[in-house]
Order: C-alpha cells, then sequence, then structure tokens
C-alpha cells in the first residue's frame, strides 16, 4: 500500500509541475492570455510561483558535475516499473508459475535490448565508419523496439517452456509508468534526445532547445499515456479474456506512435513513411485479429 501510495503522490507531482509549466507558457501566448483574468496574471508573476521560461535541454550541476537527468530518469523507470511489477503481481492470482515467469522476463529483456538497438540503427541507418562509431551504435535505442522486441522474445521463451497461457496483462501498467517516467526525461533533454517534433507555428510549440518552436512531443505523449492508464484501469475491472489488456495497450500505443511520426523531423523513409512506423504496422498485423474482433463489437 506504501509503494502504491508514493507512486501516485509522485504521479502527482509530476502531473502538477507539467500543469504549471503549461500555465506558464500560456501566459505570455496571446491564442490563451485571453482565459486568464487580469490579475490573475499579474498575480503569478508577482509571485513567481511558476517559472515564464523552460531551459531546454535541462542540465542541473551538482558539485560541479553536470548530471544526465534522462539517464537518471531512465534507470529510475525500470527500477519502478519493476517494482510496481512485483506489487501487483503479489495481489494478482498469477497462474504461470515462479520459474515459468522468471523464463519469460528474461526472454522480454533479451528481446527488447535487441529489438531497441536495432531499430534504434533503423530509424537512421548510417553505417559505422569506425570502431567508435560501432559503440556508439549501443547508445541508439527506441522504446517500439524494445517493445515489439520484447514482445518477441517473450513468445519464444514461452514456446521454449511450453507455457500456453498469456503473460502480458500482468506487464501492462508497469510498462506504462515506466515509458511515462522515461518521457519525462526525454522531455526534460530537449533537442538532446531525437524526440523532438517539427518546427511549428501551433500555439503548443516550444523552444525545447534549438531556439525553434516545435512539437514538443513527449508532452503529448505523456498527456496520452495518462489517457491510457486511466482507460485500460477502467477496463481491466470487466472480466476480460487473458491477455486482452496487454493487447490493447499494444495497439493503442503503437496506433498513436505511428500518428506521432508525422510529427518528428524522420531524415530517413521508405515510401513516405518512418522505420518506426512500419514497426507499427507490422504490430498492428501482429495483432489483427484483435482488431478485427474490437470492429466487429463496436458495430
Amino acid at each position: 500500500m506504501a509503494f502504491e501510495v508514493g507512486c501516485l503522490f509522485q504521479i502527482l507531482q509530476i502531473a502538477t509541475a507539467f500543469t504549471l509549466q503549461f500555465i506558464a507558457a500560456s501566459l505570455t501566448n496571446p491564442f490563451f492570455l485571453h482565459l486568464y483574468e487580469p490579475q490573475v496574471v499579474r498575480l503569478y508573476l508577482s509571485l513567481n510561483l511558476i517559472p515564464t521560461n523552460l531551459n531546454l535541454p535541462f542540465e542541473p550541476l551538482v558539485f560541479g558535475y553536470e548530471i544526465n537527468v534522462h539517464l537518471i530518469l531512465e534507470y529510475l523507470a525500470f527500477f519502478l516499473g519493476y517494482r510496481y511489477y512485483v506489487f501487483l503481481r503479489k495481489r494478482t492470482t498469477d497462474t504461470i508459475v515462479s520459474t515459468n515467469r522468471l523464463s519469460i522476463i528474461l526472454g522480454a529483456a533479451i528481446g527488447a535490448f535487441l529489438g531497441s538497438r536495432i531499430m534504434g540503427f533503423l530509424e537512421n541507418p548510417i553505417l559505422p565508419a569506425d570502431a567508435l562509431s560501432v559503440l556508439s551504435l549501443f547508445n541508439n535505442k527506441t522504446i517500439m523496439g524494445g517493445l515489439f522486441g520484447g514482445l518477441l522474445g517473450v513468445e519464444l521463451a514461452k514456446k521454449s517452456i511450453g507455457e500456453k497461457q498469456s503473460s502480458g496483462d500482468l506487464f501492462t501498467f508497469p510498462i506504462i509508468l515506466g515509458i511515462f517516467i522515461g518521457r519525462i526525461g526525454c522531455f526534460l533533454s530537449g533537442t538532446n534526445e531525437f524526440t523532438y517534433g517539427k518546427t511549428t507555428t501551433f500555439f503548443l510549440g516550444m523552444n525545447l532547445g534549438d531556439h525553434l518552436k516545435r512539437h514538443p512531443i513527449a508532452l503529448y505523449e505523456l498527456l496520452f499515456l495518462i489517457v491510457l492508464f486511466i482507460f485500460l484501469w477502467k477496463l481491466k475491472s470487466k472480466n476480460l479474456k487473458n491477455g486482452l489488456l496487454f493487447q490493447y495497450f499494444m495497439i493503442a500505443y503503437f496506433s498513436f506512435r505511428f500518428l506521432m511520426e508525422f510529427l518528428k523531423p524522420n531524415l530517413f523513409f521508405i515510401a513516405g513513411l518512418s522505420s518506426i512506423q512500419f514497426l507499427c504496422l507490422i504490430c498492428l498485423a501482429y495483432y489483427h485479429k484483435t482488431i478485427l474482433n474490437l470492429l466487429k463489437n463496436a458495430r
């Protein structure tokens, strides 16, 4: 219970911080300015309750050392995601025995590692010119490859141990929590990470570090993940077939990312689509039976 309360408190803190930042941006945006009473604007600005400018990339100095906030949040995402998984498993009747579950987790980890690196390379496939460039390839990774690679790793692990039951539902919410925390790091990294959008005149455009108004794709995704978490949490109270919750998550997330790719300044395309978009289509094709059943039931 204490861990759950701690997670909720942290999420509330994060949501509050981003809400304040949105208010700060809107106070200087003519599109929103008319929504506030003049005295409210003066009060916020005079009390210094919120910053009127967020400097990105966010690279704080601690004892003279520059802190890689994105890396810290990435490790925090893995740690809290796993702890949340353990928390849920203790309060859920898991029909998969512990030894098989460990094999599944190992398969997911290996698949996610390989998938994230392969798709990280295919996102902008430039062949390395020297040994140092080869090593740098291991730093290129993407959550999309990690998710789909993890899915394949799980299926291979289950096949090797003869496990027939669906295993993804228990991972659904911990994965969303982990992605959420990681995306905060992406946003704070600004243009240092390739998670920013194209230049835009849209009112939500932000300076992410290069003094150009860009789509804050990481923020869009944070909002989407909150909505998705709430929707799936309510959905899980219904008598869903085992495995459907995870499938719905994958379908929703990969569909969202397919659309978001149109807002990214990608350089490598095949038939007008990015590598990530092709991966999204492959994932949706993988779940085509579930999608067809959803469309059938929606009629």
